[in-house]
């Protein structure tokens, strides 16, 4: 029993096998890389979503920690990102929820603090708030592209009514300047009176 105790402790004091251990753990350590903000995204809205406040507010800039409360819990909610844009010290995600068959969208806005990605949830719910705004510009995209359309539709019939138009005013005119040439000839050849 001595014996293996005695190889135990030579192989712990052994410098290889520090050199070693210290290389493992510098390669476990070098490999966490700081969480991108996709990441961070994910896992804010997956706590608020699991009602786990303590654990969101750790994904959330220090100064808007105190925003966070039980009522911004969102069950029965699925989660998407799209987008991401990163800017230096800025970022947002796309964030996609579904909840209770509605689907909306809206960006979670992100600054490093401390060199770590954080939900700036104050940013984030004013990103959320402009969601019936941004629904309504979307509205009157699809209003105006639906507009163009019919109009690009109806293009043939203007053009049309455009030369019918254009011909009409060609012989108008052409009997107003033969009008103009000899006004006595002209009420000659139109006894009626009629007008130009």
């Amino acid at each position: 029993m001595a014996r293996i105790n005695q190889a135990a402790d030579s192989q712990i004091k052994s410098p290889a096998l520090l050199a070693g251990l210290f290389c493992l753990l510098f390669l476990f350590t070098a490999c966490q890389a700081p969480k991108s903000p996709e990441d961070v995204t994910s896992a804010f809205w997956t706590s608020l979503i699991k009602a786990n406040i303590v654990e969101a507010k750790q994904y959330a800039t220090k100064n808007t920690q105190p925003l966070i409360t039980e009522q911004e819990t969102r069950t029965n909610t699925v989660l998407h990102t799209g987008e991401i844009v990163i800017n230096a010290q800025l970022a947002t995600v796309e964030t996609i929820m579904t909840e209770n068959d509605r689907t909306f969208s809206f960006d979670t806005a992100l600054v490093k603090e401390n060199d770590q990605w954080k939900v700036d949830y104050q940013q984030t719910l004013l990103n959320i708030s402009a969601m019936p705004f941004n629904g309504i510009m979307k509205n009157l995209e699809q209003l105006g592209n639906d507009l163009n359309e019919k109009l690009e539709q109806q293009m043939p019939l203007f053009e049309k009514q455009i030369e019918s138009f254009g011909e009409q005013l060609n012989r108008k005119l052409d009997e107003f300047g033969r009008y103009l040439e000899d006004p006595k000839k002209w009420k000659r050849q139109h006894p009626n009176g009629d007008s130009i």
